[in-house]
Parts: structure tokens; C-alpha cells; sequence
């Protein structure tokens, strides 16, 4: 027996979800994703979306998905042929559960298998981007999970239904839960149109792990199949994304690095969205 070898890592297995449907679950998998991934990470995303695939699209990888998870299950392909390589960064893959137009639903059984197989091939991190809702798809999709990311714009219809996910979340044994509130915009904060990130954060009760401003560049590229935090030159939302992803994985002084003029303005964010 070698006492000397050391324990094999841990797997960390996230589930990235909100209830409401359109406030950006999609675009944080990809984003948080690819930004563990250039931290060195191994990363496999898992798009759970069963039907209505967009992960896929947002990595700019439509055209090399030959197989999915039902390929998998129905012993059509091996894992490794079904998990996609990102063509920039080698150490992040991503693995649809269907094909489009595909309305097979996997069970809790499935997904637990395929995270574990998944957890065998040595990847550190797996981030399931889970259905909008709360139903059997929902269900499915959490239960491999042991964290949780729960995603909300600062709209009272967007805070319920993230409300409600943390109580089923809880209900189903997921207790490390954070926050990740998207489309901030700090005009309407200051003219008191819109909740601060902090008004938000108290009145679920979640830890905040990021706040993210709303960007005209997340449809730019969406199109062109970039994540934000992919850009040469980081938007405002896309440093917000990479401060996220490095709270993620536990480091936390990310902008001292930063060079101006983005440590000055992403503080003056930060000073408004949170209310200081």
C-alpha cells in the first residue's frame, strides 16, 4: 500500500439554474466555464436543456456534435466521443444530453451515471446547465449535483422563481447554494428603477458570488460563438464573469491584477449595484 500517493480530487458538480426561463443561466455556464478552464482546470459543461440545446451555439461547437448523452445511453457511441473538446481551450469539453427536435427525457439514474463516468475521466469541474422550470427536467437535472448557482435578473417575477429553486434545492439535499445576479444596470439602480444587488441578495438569503451588468456584447458574442470573457480587450460583463468564476474556484483578489481604466470603473460599479 503507498501511503504516499495522494487522494484523487474531488469532482465538483454544479447545477446552474434559476426557475425562470431568459435570464441567462446559458450565457453563465459558458462564460463561468470557459473562465475555469483558462485558470487551468479541467471543465465539462453539460447541457441538460433536452429539446432546446443552446450551450452548444454559445461555444461556437453546433458543427461538431455527432453524438449526444442518448447516443451514450442507447450504446451508440463511448463518452469520449460524445464529450466535445473546445476547439481554443483543449481542457474544457461540453456533452449535449439531446439533439434538437429530441424530446427524450433522461432519468435521475442517467444523469447521475453520466456525471460519474464524467467525474472518472478526470475532469475537476462539471457544470450542468439545467432546463428553465421546475419540472421533471429540473428534477433530473439536479440530482447528480452537489452545489448549486442559482441565476436572477432584479425583477420581482425573476427573484420568486429563484425563490422557489432554492426551496427545492434544499428539498433535495443541495445546501451549498450562490448567487449570480445578471443584467444589472446601474442607471436604473441610481434613479431607483431597478433593485441593488445587495436588495436582491437580502431578500433571498443566498451567499452572492457575482453581480453581472447587462452588455450589449453578450448578443454579439452569442453570434459569433465567443463567450465574453474570451475578448481581448474584457468588457465590464466580462470581467464580472472571470471575478465569478475566480470566487468559484476560491480565489478571491482577482482586480488587483487589473490594470486602469477597468479597476476604476468596475469599483464604480460595484459601489452602485451594491448599494454602498
Amino acid at each position: 500500500m503507498n501511503l504516499s500517493a495522494e487522494p484523487k480530487p474531488v469532482t465538483r458538480t454544479i447545477v446552474v439554474t434559476s426557475g425562470k426561463g431568459g435570464v441567462g443561466k446559458t450565457t453563465a455556464t459558458a462564460n463561468l466555464g470557459m473562465s475555469i478552464a483558462r485558470l487551468g482546470h479541467r471543465v465539462a459543461l453539460i447541457d441538460a436543456d433536452i429539446g432546446l440545446r443552446n450551450l452548444d451555439l454559445l461555444l461556437g461547437l453546433e458543427n461538431r456534435i455527432l453524438y449526444t448523452a442518448m447516443d451514450i445511453l442507447e450504446g451508440q457511441c463511448r463518452l469520449d466521443q460524445a464529450l466535445i473538446r473546445d476547439k481554443r481551450w483543449k481542457n474544457l469539453s461540453l456533452l449535449s444530453i439531446s439533439k434538437n427536435r429530441q424530446r427524450y427525457n433522461v432519468t435521475r439514474k442517467n444523469m447521475e451515471n453520466l456525471v460519474a463516468s464524467i467525474s472518472a475521466l478526470g475532469y475537476d469541474f462539471v457544470l450542468i446547465d439545467c432546463p428553465a422550470g421546475i419540472d421533471v427536467g429540473f428534477v433530473n437535472a439536479i440530482s447528480p449535483a452537489q452545489e448549486a448557482l442559482i441565476v436572477t435578473t432584479p425583477e420581482i417575477t425573476a427573484i420568486r422563481d429563484a425563490d422557489r429553486v432554492a426551496g427545492l434545492l434544499e428539498a433535495n439535499s443541495i445546501y451549498n447554494t450562490k448567487l449570480l445576479v445578471n443584467r444589472v444596470r446601474t442607471d436604473m439602480i441610481q434613479r431607483n428603477d431597478m433593485m441593488s444587488v445587495r436588495d436582491v441578495q437580502e431578500m433571498l438569503g443566498i451567499p452572492l458570488l457575482g453581480a453581472i451588468p447587462e452588455d450589449t456584447h453578450v448578443i454579439i458574442s452569442t453570434n459569433r460563438g465567443e463567450p465574453l470573457v474570451l475578448k481581448k480587450k474584457l468588457t465590464l460583463s466580462g470581467i464580472a464573469f472571470e471575478n465569478a468564476a475566480r470566487r468559484l474556484i476560491g480565489k478571491q483578489d482577482y482586480f488587483i491584477d487589473l490594470n486602469s481604466p477597468y479597476k476604476g470603473i468596475f469599483q464604480k460599479f460595484q459601489d452602485i449595484v451594491f448599494g454602498t
